[in-house]
């Protein structure tokens, strides 16, 4: 009687019984709620981004555009004059002709920064692989400068007689005539695209955060299962030291990519200035293609080669930073079920009490 009963009321669910396992695991860690300032800097964060990663290819071809086309405008036409055209302006003075300065002042420790965390702490590979990119980069700027200086001087001429000196011509109130290739062009674009591949370590950065929850808490219960966690290859040791880390240096690589985002504004508006008010086409417009030429070797040709040192902005003992696909085919999986269970629950007619079986049947 009673397992007629039982059957009874089973027979009238409309859900399948399944066992439970006794065995918990504990509930996965949930993200903490944001603060209403960390809402606000997330927002600032992301104006930042768009300034810094506009289309790279477009940026380059819109410098390439302005150092030809408003070049010859600038040659043939007046243009009225403004604070920007004055060479002692203070922008000028103490930010352009001194642009390399600023520049690793900014990206040095914004790089020691990001790298301490992605590489766990490893000097070694912090300076081979990260830092030694901020090296590279300053033996070219010297290396040009240096390079245009010497075709100014050597080719070049004084206006007054008897001179064929650069710095005597000049002391003497003369004018030297030189082929004059813009190291101030050239500064300004090889910064600006330092600074944008540099910077690109930000990307994915507050994801780390969540992988390190989720470590955390995948090691805690001694999970075997298949992660696809990128911090699942480290050591406790390691992944210790990217918490520390990354709880340390968060707030302050947020505030140098805000200053480097400043200061790539201001190189676009002083590269503009320049166009307009210095230097005729062809030595801009060459200064700013050795820029980019020395920029595209380096970033997107050395430093992709696998095995090569140095590294791109954000590798390290894990990645982080992979990109999203934006667009992925879907494909419509065939039911199981055949068409007869809606959201799980089974939607053809289950027998009614009367219809179970007997207990003589049994």
């Amino acid at each position: 009687m009673t397992s007629r009963t039982n059957h009874k009321s089973y027979t009238r669910m409309n859900f399948n019984i399944q066992n439970e396992s006794p065995e918990t695991k504990g509930s996965k860690p949930t993200p903490e709620a944001s603060s209403v300032f960390e809402v606000l800097i997330l927002m600032i964060m992301h104006i930042c981004k768009k300034i810094l990663f506009f289309d790279t290819n477009l940026k380059i071809a819109i410098y390439l555009g302005a150092l030809f086309l408003l070049s010859l405008m600038a040659d043939s036409l007046t243009f009225p004059k403004s604070y920007f055209s004055r060479s002692d302006n203070m922008f000028n003075q103490y930010f352009v002709k001194i642009g390399w300065f600023w520049t690793l002042f900014l990206t040095v420790p914004y790089v020691l920064l990001t790298s301490h965390t992605t590489c766990c702490g490893k000097s070694r590979l912090i300076a081979t692989g990260h830092l030694s990119r901020l090296a590279i980069a300053t033996f070219f700027w010297y290396t040009w400068t240096m390079i245009f200086n010497v075709i100014e001087t050597k080719y070049g001429r004084c206006n007054m007689k008897n001179i064929d000196n650069k710095v005597i011509c000049l002391k003497n109130g003369g004018f030297w005539n030189g082929f004059d290739i813009s190291g101030h062009c050239f500064i300004l674009i090889y910064s600006s695209l330092i600074m944008i591949e540099e910077a690109k370590a930000i990307n994915g950065w507050e994801r780390i955060k969540d992988y390190i929850r989720d470590e955390k808490y995948t090691r805690s219960i001694n999970d075997k299962s298949v992660s696809i966690n990128p911090l699942r290859k480290i050591t406790n040791e390691e992944l210790n030291i990217v918490q520390k880390s990354y709880e340390k240096c968060t707030a302050y690589v947020r505030s140098f990519l805000i200053a480097i985002t400043l200061l790539q504004i201001l190189w676009d508006v002083m590269l503009v200035s320049t166009i307009l008010y210095y230097h005729i086409m062809v030595e801009k417009f060459i200064s700013g293609v050795i820029a980019i030429l020395t920029w595209f070797v380096t970033y997107r040709i050395w430093y992709t080669i696998p095995n090569v040192l140095p590294n791109l902005p954000g590798d390290g003992s894990f990645k982080y930073n992979k990109e999203k696909v934006t667009s992925t085919p879907t494909f419509r999986k065939r039911s199981t079920t055949n068409g007869k269970h809606f959201m799980g629950m089974p939607i053809t007619k289950l027998p009614d009490a009367t219809d179970a079986p007997s207990d003589e049947k049994r």
